[in-house]
């Protein structure tokens, strides 16, 4: 049986090692979900909703083992570790809740005598493919909904956090009492996830992710006519504007691109300045760039610790020398000795550059000045993705004007591009997602269909 090595992404070592799924691991996987999905369904939502605050206090009690681990197999530092436990403990209140939400609808009915009804059920079995980056947080932000609201869950981790992103869930759950086949964990690489999407007892996929595989995913989802919800990359955009305060842009500015080293979704990969503000906010910018110490999280007090692995660390640091070949200056920062990357400034950046068009996913800043809020409107849609944008300015009507006209799914006026609430409805559109959102009643839409159901106490006639 082959298997997977977990490692601490900064010094190397191995933190441990899980079995790889064959395809008949997969499938009876697979078949475990679907037996014991209607059992639990058949569960009263008060039921449901126990197991799921139990997993949070599970949760809570392992926080100590959990911190550590994410620290080590994501490579971030403590607070990031902190935010994705309390994120994660969020997300099973949240659902625990959602169990108790309003399923069904009296439809009106021209039939004298019917009733009818517009009520939501399960899907059945859930496919759930996450990714590395916040392991913890986005595998419970698909299975807790997913639960609460009947389904059964089989997810597949990414291959680099096994431990943080399945094992420490599976754990977690067999805590809390929940029974036996409703979540299970298939470990692997791509042909894991392949054979989950492919498997004819999967009724949902959730990927989060690339927006490469993402497609490949909805191509084969929809050839299957299976239900399929993407959250994928980001190109996201930071305006600021010629009356935002100074050091408040460059501190969000610096924490939108620079948090957990650029990899995530909704890290700022495109800072769109006011020419009037522009030299003072690269300034400001660079000196905190400069100031952030990168180092192993483990080990020291840092502000970032490494890439995830050598190709992502690679991959930046080829965008970032193409970009400097074509004529964008690098006012601090550059690649470092892999797995280490320091935050990164660049000004002079063109629009048909990757270092522009692409996501990133390292500690880059690229800076384009504009000269006006046309220009800058411009500018920022001008992309296939679609996720999330901020506007900074002394004037929230001002804010709110050039928001609103933004392209994607979420916008924040005054604060960091990197928010992520429970309640909240997170989802993009384009190469960024088909459009779902996830958060609070959001979930209702994901994780259930509806079904129409009617009784009639009146005798019916027909002409046959």
């Amino acid at each position: 049986m082959s298997t997977l090595t977990s490692l601490d992404k900064a010094s190397g070592e191995v933190l441990g090692t899980v079995p790889v799924a064959a395809t008949s691991d997969v499938d009876a996987a697979v078949a475990r979900a679907a037996a014991a999905q209607p059992a639990w369904a058949a569960l009263t939502y008060a039921e449901r909703a126990a197991v799921l605050r139990k997993a949070a206090a599970a949760l809570t009690e392992r926080s100590a083992a959990a911190r550590e681990l994410i620290l080590r197999e994501t490579g971030s530092i403590p607070g990031k570790a902190d935010y994705e436990i309390g994120a994660a403990s969020a997300e099973l209140l949240e659902a625990a809740a959602l169990a108790a939400r309003p399923v069904g609808e009296v439809r009106p009915s021209n039939h004298a005598g019917r009733f009818s009804l517009a009520e939501r059920v399960p899907l059945g079995v859930v496919a759930a493919i996450t990714p590395w980056n916040f392991p913890l947080v986005l595998g419970m932000r698909v299975i807790a909904p997913a639960l609460a609201l009947g389904n059964a869950v089989v997810l597949k981790p990414s291959p680099e956090t096994p431990l943080s992103g399945g094992a420490l869930l599976t754990e977690v759950f067999a805590a809390a009492g929940l029974p036996a086949g409703v979540f299970e964990v298939v470990q692997g690489g791509a042909e894991v996830g392949e054979r989950l999407v492919e498997h004819p007892a999967t009724a949902m996929v959730h990927f989060t992710g690339s927006s490469a595989v993402g497609r490949a995913i909805a191509a084969t989802a929809g050839g299957l006519l299976k239900k399929v919800s993407l959250e994928l990359g980001g190109n996201n955009a930071l305006v600021v504007l010629d009356d935002a305060d100074l050091e408040q842009a460059a501190m969000i500015g610096a924490w939108s691109s620079f948090h957990y080293q650029g990899q995530t979704c909704i890290t700022a990969g495109r800072h769109v300045v006011h020419a009037a503000i522009a030299d003072a906010y690269v300034a400001e910018l660079s000196r905190r760039a400069a100031a952030i110490v990168v180092g192993d999280p483990y080990t020291g007090q840092v502000g970032l610790g490494p890439m995830i692995n050598e190709r992502q660390h690679a991959r930046a640091a080829a965008m970032l020398k193409e970009a400097v070949a074509a004529g964008a200056t690098v006012v601090t920062g550059g690649a470092s000795d892999a797995p280490f990357f320091r935050p990164t400034v660049v000004t002079s950046v063109a629009t048909d550059m990757r270092l522009w068009r692409e996501e990133i996913f390292a500690p880059i800043a690229p800076v384009l000045v504009v000269a006006d809020e046309e220009e800058a409107v411009r500018v920022v849609n001008d992309t296939e993705y679609g996720l999330v944008n901020s506007v900074l300015t002394a004037d929230l009507r001002r804010g709110l004007s050039v928001g609103r006209r933004l392209r994607g799914g979420m916008v924040h006026v005054n604060d960091a591009t990197p928010q992520d609430e429970a309640l909240a409805p997170f989802g993009g559109i384009g190469l960024s997602g088909l459009g779902g959102r996830s958060g609070g009643d959001d979930n209702l839409e994901e994780f259930t269909q509806r079904r129409w159901l009617t009784t009639t106490d009146l005798p019916v006639h027909y002409p046959y």
